[in-house]
């Protein structure tokens, strides 16, 4: 079995790459965020990995960037009518903050999981309904950010996210992004235009 892979990436598509590694070149499907992270095209990667066997495609390797996203993707397979296409795709909604995901759900606020990360009200009463007691014992490197409730600074913050999103920025800038308005301080009367026009600069950068 397959569990780790670092070569070279010989080929890179919005939704997989083809890693090149002791001369063969391995297809690896990952979400958008975890591909968006990795160099480009003739860069040096290396991946987690999981194999899944189907009875049309064979075996199917997905890759991550780190063993946490690799076994959120297994919690996410692990729903019904979920397959790791489907659980890559949550992956990518979960990634624009795992630690605030794990709270979400822990927590039960649907609200976040609608909202912020942007699944539909159905799947987010499954996954709290389903996945609560597994995450409960899930450790995750990084603090929850996301409080919509706590402060205004953590309001703004949730709009803002939610605005960036909807000019269609990737999840990987978005972070990026508010990581670094929050490195430099969000002053707790500034507006969410404030905040968007400061992060739109610097993307503009």
């Amino acid at each position: 079995m397959i569990a780790y892979l670092k070569g070279n990436i010989v080929e890179k598509t919005s939704a997989s790459m083809i890693l090149e590694t002791g001369g063969v070149g391995y297809e690896v499907h990952m979400a958008a965020s975890c591909l968006e992270a990795l160099p480009a095209k003739g860069g040096e990667a290396e991946v987690y990995i999981k194999e899944s066997l189907s009875p049309y495609d064979g075996t199917s390797l997905y890759g991550f960037n780190t063993a946490e996203e690799r076994e959120i993707f297994e919690l996410f397979k692990s729903l019904p009518n979920t397959g790791p296409k489907k659980a890559l795709e949550h992956l990518n909604k979960a990634l624009k903050s795992l630690p605030d995901f794990r709270k979400a759900v822990l927590t039960r606020d649907a609200r976040l999981l609608t909202g912020i990360f942007g699944f539909t009200a159905k799947t987010a009463e499954k996954l709290i309904s389903l996945l609560r007691d597994k995450m409960e014992g899930l450790r995750l490197e990084g603090e929850a950010r996301i409080n919509a409730d706590a402060d205004p600074v953590s309001s703004a913050i949730t709009e803002l996210l939610s605005a960036l999103q909807a000019l269609g920025y990737s999840s990987a800038e978005v972070r990026r992004s508010v990581s670094a308005l929050q490195q430099d301080g969000i002053k707790p009367d500034e507006t969410v235009e404030q905040l968007l026009k400061r992060a739109l600069a610097r993307m503009a950068k």
